[in-house]
C-alpha cells in the first residue's frame, strides 16, 4: 500500500527480512526460570512466613529427646542439670538418701516442660543407669538398642494408621551423648563397640567425662588417640560427614568434628567469682568454671545439642535413622510367608 510523504505519494520500501518478533515471545515454553528466583518490583510480604513458623512454634511448643550413656559416677546427671540449667535429671527420691544404681541396665526417663521467654519444650531425659557396670559387659547395650527402637516402632504405628492424630508424639531419641571415661589412654573395647552399634541407629556425641581430672596436655592426647579410634574402626558420630549438604554447614561441621569428643564438666551449683554468679566446682586451688571456654568445653557441647544444632539433630533422627528403620520393618511385614 502507498504511504503518505508530504502532498506526494511513495510506494512503501518492503524489506526481504521477516519482521521483528520481541523476546518475550521468541521464548520457547519449555524454558525453566532462573535459579537465582524471580525478581520482585515490590514488597510482597513472603517474609513473613517466618513469623508464622515462630509463632505456631511458641504456641505448640516442640519435642526434644536426649538419651545419656556412660558408668556410673560420670556425672551424666550433673551434666545434663548443667546443660539445662535446672533440675531435669534422675535423682533420689528424698534429699539426703542415697540412690541405688541398679545391677542390669534398667533405662529411666524423666519428661519435663521447660519455658524460656514463651517458647516452650517438652524435654525427655533417658538415663542408663547399670551400663558398664559388670564385670561382664557382654551385650549391654542390646537394651539400649531395643528402647530406641521401641520409640521408632511406636512412631511408625501411629504413622500408618488410616485415622492417625494430627501430630503424632515423638518420643524418638534425637540424640545419644555418649560419656567416656577420662583414663588418659585409648578407647575401651566397651565403648567401641557401643560407638559402632548405636551410631547406625542414632545420633551419637561423645564427650570425655570429668575432664577436669586431666590435665591440658593430657586433654589433647587422649582427644587426638579417641579420634584416631573412631577413625580405624569407621564410626561416624555426630555430626556425620556424608549428612552435610550446605558448604557453610560443611564449614561449621568440619571445626565441631576437630573438637569432637568434647572435654566436658558439669556442676550444678553456683559460686561467687569476681563479684559475678557463675556455675561450677569448687576446689582447694580455685573454681572450675563449666561455662568458661578456657576451663572446659562444655559450652562447645551446650551449644551443639542446643542452640546450633537441635533442629538438626531431630531432621537427621526423621529423615536418616528413622527413615532406614521404616524402610526395614515394611519390608519386613511385605516379604510372602
Amino acid at each position: 500500500l502507498p504511504t503518505r510523504t508530504g502532498s506526494s505519494l511513495e510506494p512503501e520500501e518492503r524489506s526481504m527480512e521477516p519482521p521483528a518478533v520481541p523476546e518475550e515471545e521468541m521464548m520457547p515454553l519449555s524454558v525453566a526460570p532462573s535459579p537465582a528466583g524471580c525478581q520482585l518490583f515490590g514488597y510482597v510480604g513472603i517474609e513473613a512466613v517466618l513469623d508464622q513458623m515462630k509463632i505456631k512454634t511458641m504456641k505448640t511448643g516442640f519435642e526434644f529427646n536426649i538419651m545419656v550413656v556412660g558408668q556410673s559416677g560420670l556425672g551424666k546427671s550433673t551434666m545434663v542439670n548443667t546443660l539445662f540449667k535446672s533440675k531435669v535429671s534422675r535423682k533420689a527420691s528424698q534429699p539426703g538418701q542415697e540412690e541405688r544404681i541398679p545391677k542390669t541396665v534398667q533405662l529411666q526417663s524423666v519428661t519435663h516442660v521447660i519455658e524460656e521467654k514463651g517458647v516452650k519444650m517438652k524435654l525427655t531425659v533417658t538415663d542408663t543407669p547399670g551400663f558398664g557396670d559388670q564385670i561382664n559387659n557382654e551385650n549391654c547395650w542390646d537394651p539400649i538398642i531395643k528402647y530406641i527402637n521401641e520409640q521408632y516402632e511406636r512412631y511408625l504405628r501411629e504413622e500408618i494408621l488410616i485415622t492417625r492424630k494430627r501430630k503424632i508424639p515423638d518420643t524418638r531419641v534425637h540424640g545419644c551423648v555418649y560419656f567416656i571415661p577420662p583414663t588418659g589412654h585409648w578407647l575401651r573395647p566397651l565403648d567401641l563397640e557401643f560407638m559402632r552399634r548405636l551410631s547406625k541407629i542414632v545420633n551419637v556425641v561423645p564427650v570425655i567425662a570429668k575432664a577436669d581430672t586431666l590435665t591440658l596436655e593430657e586433654r589433647a592426647e587422649f582427644k587426638q588417640r579417641i579420634q584416631e579410634d573412631l577413625k580405624a574402626h569407621a564410626i561416624s558420630v555426630y555430626p556425620q560427614e556424608d549428612f552435610d549438604q550446605d558448604p557453610d554447614d560443611r564449614v561449621l561441621n568440619d571445626l565441631i568434628r576437630e573438637k569432637i569428643p568434647f572435654a566436658v564438666v558439669g556442676a550444678d551449683q553456683e559460686h561467687q567469682v569476681n563479684g559475678k554468679r557463675v556455675l561450677g566446682r569448687k576446689t582447694k586451688w580455685g573454681i572450675i568454671e563449666v561455662e568458661n571456654p578456657a576451663h572446659c568445653e562444655f559450652p562447645l557441647l551446650r551449644d551443639l545439642l542446643i542452640r546450633s544444632h537441635l533442629q538438626d539433630l531431630k531432621d537427621i533422627t526423621h529423615n536418616v535413622h528413622y527413615e532406614s528403620y521404616r524402610v526395614r520393618r515394611l519390608n519386613e511385614s511385605n516379604r510372602p510367608g
